[in-house]
């Protein structure tokens, strides 16, 4: 959809907030005539996200990055609901950055939901209150009179009914409603929100139409690979460009200083050529690049590790939290346990490896480009190149995943520059091993824990000394952890304190970032406090969250009903009657406004091969869960991504560089070792919430101790596979 820019009459930004902050423009305005229809029938532009043409057919522009959560379906049903349209007369289109007319233009961190579940409403609800002013013109009664059915305005009165689509002029020159006050839909008269609506793509996916950016192509187009060094912040010594030009195909060769960022341009060697395969052919047998590594060369997997064994014998560099005193309730505690735990550094691996189409012309650049922050991507195009953000244009194609590696855009600036240089479009396009050994990791992790648990079964005392990387006061990005992380604020006596270990080696945010960690320590750890007083691990659960605690942001109370609500759908109480070498456990995590609580049966063989059985996972996510397709398919994919990063996943550094390439040394969980998965959830009364992070973090820990039960073996390091699981 691209509107003419005749005959604008009213432009409306309104701030219409619902947790975030959202600043919607909204229009009025004709399209041009209609070739096909006729100079007299002419669509209407209702605002910046909604088109109804004259035949009643309805284009909702998608305004969010897709990543496969279902937000492009998702977000247009909110406006479909209010508007009052039949959703098989709706065709989505996606949007691309508009900053003057869309705000929260991202994916991450579960936001769509809590951000727009309000404003996406209001778009829809106020582009059918004009439409009712509109008919009331027409028939020359009061607006009181008249209500809607599906595509239609109804005046009850007189048994009138005139189609959206024969509004659409006169609607056109009326002025806009003020979107804050406009009415809302009763829930109780919901149609569209709640039902279970099959992703608008899926068409597409399935015949294989180009939709993903990497099926992107451009007249003229050439296609580039980056060769970057193998240490993160390595630079380029000298590099053999003249016999890489010198090869059948390829257009141009330079190196690329880079800017220091790294998450943005590194500094590395470009090869453009008329087919990917050569650049990529030239790259590996011929490209000769002397490197100059840097200080991160010194780094590795197992000196983080030895350093941390080092650090758990000292005083914590920092204190994060102190409650009463744990040292004496850890002396006085009828129970007691002390444990180290620790997890690696992830990568993302998302389908769909890093890709970026440009096109650079007269000092403005346009791109295609699957990234969750098309804004940021922006912007950092714009630093890099030197150019106003205003010269860069982004087009929003579906990403093969995304996980939180496209929250960054440093293949953006790559694709930009590239293209700058060779004065051509560009795609650019990294191969898995370029994804998996240059991505901004989620971060390792240390944890010594000390807990202890007085004669009643109560936990009256925790200790952490928590080992992680930063410099200074400052972690390392997703490296942190909250002071008011759970237990916190439910132990009386309560101490957390860090040390932070100096890293080269880019870091970012996973899904679920820090919780995905978090949740393994805590929950795990819970477990074996639970197990050594000889408490139901629900029980004693639920315990700890009727302790008095201060405001964690968490609300014990949900907790407390999804955790019940799992073990019985679990049957819970029934799991002594399961043969030997078959465990259930049990965890929960409130992360990114969700509650879940899950519960995992697993199988352990006596030699130690692991099968998960089945899962069952019970979420609080707010009043309405607004597509159920989605809503289980984010939550099923979270639970199975968890599986995924705890069985076998592990990025080692060595050297300073990443040892793993491709799935071969870096396993997504198999579609043999997927388990049944039983989701429920509890509506309560709060506003809905998003899905796409909190259901992962409790997989990881309720599957640890669902080990533990099968086979007596206390999982305290992840990947499980380095685990010796055999028993006897």
């Amino acid at each position: 959809m691209s509107p003419m820019t005749v005959g604008r009459r009213e432009f409306l930004r309104v701030s219409a907030l619902a947790g975030g902050g959202l600043a919607v423009g909204s229009w009025f305005e004709f399209l041009s005539p209609d070739p096909a229809a006729g100079e007299a029938r002419r669509a209407f532009v209702a605002n910046a996200h909604v088109t109804i043409a004259p035949d009643g057919r309805v284009t909702l522009v998608a305004q969010n990055p897709e990543i496969g959560q279902g937000i492009k379906t998702m977000l247009p049903m909110l406006i479909a609901e209010e508007l009052d349209v039949e959703w098989s007369d709706v065709t989505v289109v996606q949007g691309g950055l508009d900053s003057e007319n869309f705000a929260g233009q991202f994916a991450g961190g579960s936001n769509a939901t809590p951000t727009h579940w309000i404003p996406m409403r209001r778009i829809g609800a106020a582009t059918r209150a004009v439409l009712i002013s509109a008919a009331a013109g027409v028939w020359g009664v009061p607006e009181s009179e008249l209500s809607t059915r599906p595509g239609a305005v109804v005046h009850a009165a007189s048994g009138r009914e005139l189609p959206y689509g024969e509004l659409t002029e006169a609607a056109a020159a009326l002025p806009a409603p003020d979107l804050e006050s406009v009415p809302l839909k009763d829930p109780a008269d919901f149609r569209i929100i709640g039902t279970g609506i099959p992703d608008v793509d899926n068409d597409a996916i399935v015949t294989g139409r180009p939709l993903f950016g990497i099926d992107t192509t451009r007249p003229g187009m050439l296609y580039a690979v980056y060769e970057k060094c193998p240490v993160f912040g390595g630079t380029v010594r000298s590099a053999n460009l003249d016999a890489v030009l010198a090869e059948e195909g390829v257009r141009h060769a330079f190196v690329v200083e880079g800017t220091g960022n790294l998450s943005g341009l590194n500094a590395g060697v470009a090869i453009v050529a008329d087919h990917w395969w050569v650049a990529d052919r030239v790259r590996r047998e011929v490209l000769q690049v002397e490197w100059d590594e840097g200080p991160t060369a010194a780094q590795s997997t197992a000196g983080f590790a030895a350093r941390a064994a080092e650090l758990y014998g000292q005083t914590p560099e920092r204190s994060l939290r102190a409650d009463g005193d744990a040292d004496a309730a850890l002396a006085g505690a009828a129970h007691r346990v002390q444990a180290d735990y620790s997890y690696p550094f992830l990568a993302h691996a998302p389908l769909e490896p890093q890709n970026c189409t440009a096109e650079f012309r007269d000092g403005r650049i346009e791109m295609w480009a699957p990234t969750q922050t098309p804004g940021g991507g922006a912007a950092l195009v714009a630093e890099t190149l030197g150019i106003p953000v205003e010269n860069v244009t982004i087009h929003l194609t579906r990403m093969g995943g995304g996980f939180g590696r496209r929250l960054y855009n440093d293949w953006l600036a790559e694709a930009a520059w590239i293209a700058r240089e060779a004065g051509v479009p560009v795609k650019l396009l990294w191969t898995r091993e370029d994804d998996t050994r240059h991505d901004l990791y989620r971060p390792g992790g240390f944890h010594r824990l000390e807990g202890g648990v007085d004669a009643d079964g109560r936990l009256v005392g925790w200790k952490n000394h928590f080992v992680s990387f930063g410099s200074g006061e400052r972690f390392a990005s997703s490296a942190s952890v909250r002071s008011t992380e759970f237990p916190a604020g439910f132990v009386p006596n309560f101490s957390m304190g860090t040390t932070l270990m100096e890293l080269g080696v880019p870091t970012g945010a996973l899904r679920a970032p820090g919780s995905n960690a978090l949740a393994f320590v805590y929950q795990s750890f819970l477990d074996e406090l639970a197990v050594e007083a000889g408490v139901d691990p629900v029980q004693f659960r639920l315990d700890l969250l009727a302790a008095t605690g201060e405001d964690q942001g968490l609300d014990a109370a949900r907790m407390s009903t999804v955790l019940r609500e799992v073990a019985a759908r679990s049957d819970w109480d029934q799991r002594s009657s399961l043969p030997a070498g078959t465990g259930k456990g049990v965890a929960f995590h409130f992360s990114h406004r969700g509650y879940f609580a899950e519960v995992v049966q697993a199988t352990v063989s006596r030699r130690g091969d692991l099968t998960i059985d089945q899962v069952w996972v019970v979420g609080d996510i707010g009043s309405h869960v607004i597509n159920p397709l989605n809503a289980w398919n984010n939550a099923q994919g979270g639970v199975l991504e968890g599986f995924s990063q705890a069985w076998a996943q592990e990025i080692t550094i060595e050297g300073g560089r990443v040892v793993e390439g491709n799935f071969n040394e870096y396993p997504l969980l198999r579609m043999r070792q997927a388990p049944p998965i039983d989701i429920h959830f509890v509506a309560t009364d709060n506003a809905p919430t998003g899905l796409g992070e909190p259901p992962l973090p409790p997989a990881i820990p309720a599957l640890c101790n669902a080990i533990h039960a099968a086979c007596g073996v206390r999982v305290r390091s992840l990947p499980i596979e380095k685990n010796d699981l055999s028993w006897s």
